[in-house]
């Protein structure tokens, strides 16, 4: 059974005291809204804007939130409750992935732990078995020297002619510590889900982890107004393969996980707070009495989120709809879930919670992409809803 969401299990530590915006499903006109959550009640604001992606890309989206003149449709208790697939009641509103038209990017081996990890995996070519024997005979040596390396800088050439020199080269290893970040789509426009969903897993992978990350959103003109969190599924075997398998990797059915909500800033929050933002998931099984507690701290990420903002959105490729940005992890799990060198993987129904005091609580069942709901709600779907309703 899903745990049912609660204002306690789900939003910031200091409540809807800031700004608070995300995406509601309103049974009554068979559609998505932009919301606004304040005071314990949740607005329509999509009178103001018909699209997240139109607010979050106008001149001053707090002013605009601020003139807003929203219609009531509910508590934030009362969605929250009704968000859950178990318990849902189809004919009330519900929460919903925050984003609408954004661009869905990722970044990742942006944290020395990672690139590690991602390095094994290739070398091991996805089999945990062999991955635990590399792990144990480089770790050692090489990870305490990974932890203050900036990326394209001297120090970071060493290291990479250190590991090279043993037979360690990886092209993790080029955007992990080189000039260029790692950059790439995680999930179609209008593909992400939101708390309360279920994340997809491909049915051949066998080894495979959430992402507990920090997600940027990013205006059409390169700003970072706001984040929200993320969990960037992912299939360890299949990108241990090869990494031209990252697509298949990380863009599968319900892959791209965000929520609760989106946070502007504004006084009570700001880019600082994102830099020195500490993550927790926690990972608890359905049936098997499992229980991993662990995190993420963007204090040791090793590259600026705004560096990694500017390598992705810029003159040499624009995105005129904004987008978001997943900013990686330094969660790469390794202990073992099974027999003994197996390392972690995902079962059905495992319950991933992705927290942190500022942004809140993401929370999501794990399933088969084969098994979780279709992605049916597309971009002309959308467009044919929001006309049909005369908001465009």
């Amino acid at each position: 059974m899903f745990p049912t969401l609660t204002i306690e299990n789900t939003l910031p530590k200091d409540g809807d005291s800031g700004t608070l915006i995300g995406r509601a499903w309103l049974p009554d006109v068979d559609g998505p809204s932009v919301v606004l959550l304040r005071n314990g009640d949740v607005f329509d604001i999509s009178k103001a804007s018909a699209t997240m992606s139109g607010l979050l890309n106008s001149a001053d989206p707090l002013a605009a939130i601020n003139r807003a003149s929203g219609e009531k449709i509910g508590s934030i208790k009362a969605l929250l409750a009704n968000t859950t697939p178990d318990t849902r009641n189809d004919r009330l509103p519900y929460f919903l992935s925050p984003i609408d038209l954004q661009t869905i990017k990722a970044s990742g081996v942006t944290f020395a732990a990672s690139m590690l990890e991602r390095v094994i995996e290739e070398k091991a070519g996805g089999d945990p078995a062999v991955a635990e024997a590399i792990r144990e005979a480089i770790a050692a040596e090489i990870g305490a020297s990974l932890a203050n390396v900036t990326p394209g800088s001297e120090d970071a050439d060493r290291v990479r002619d250190v590991l090279t020199e043993g037979g360690m080269w990886s092209q993790y290893l080029e955007v992990g510590i080189g000039k260029f970040a790692e950059i790439f789509t995680k999930a179609p426009t209008m593909a992400s889900v939101g708390t309360g969903s279920e994340v997809g897993i491909h049915p051949e992978s066998t080894w495979n982890n959430p992402e507990p990350e920090v997600v940027l959103v990013v205006s059409n003109t390169g700003k970072i107004i706001g984040a929200t969190l993320g969990n960037d599924v992912n299939l360890r075997d299949f990108e241990g393969r090869s990494a031209l398998l990252l697509g298949k990797a990380k863009d599968n059915n319900a892959s791209a996980a965000l929520g609760p909500f989106i946070r502007l800033f504004d006084s009570s929050f700001n880019i600082d707070d994102i830099r020195k933002m500490d993550l927790s998931m926690h990972v608890e099984g359905a049936d098997d009495g499992y229980v991993l507690s662990d995190g993420s701290s963007m204090r040791y990420i090793s590259r600026d989120v705004e560096d990694l903002v500017s390598q992705t959105l810029s003159r040499n490729h624009q995105y005129p709809d904004g987008l978001v940005l997943y900013t990686g992890t330094m969660f790469a799990p390794i202990d073992d879930r099974g027999e003994k060198g197996s390392g972690f993987t995902h079962k059905i129904g495992d319950i991933v919670t992705v927290s942190s005091n500022k942004l809140g609580t993401l929370t999501n069942r794990t399933n088969l992409s084969t098994l979780a709901p279709e992605w049916t709600f597309g971009v002309g779907t959308l467009m044919k809803n929001l006309s049909n309703r005369g908001l465009l």
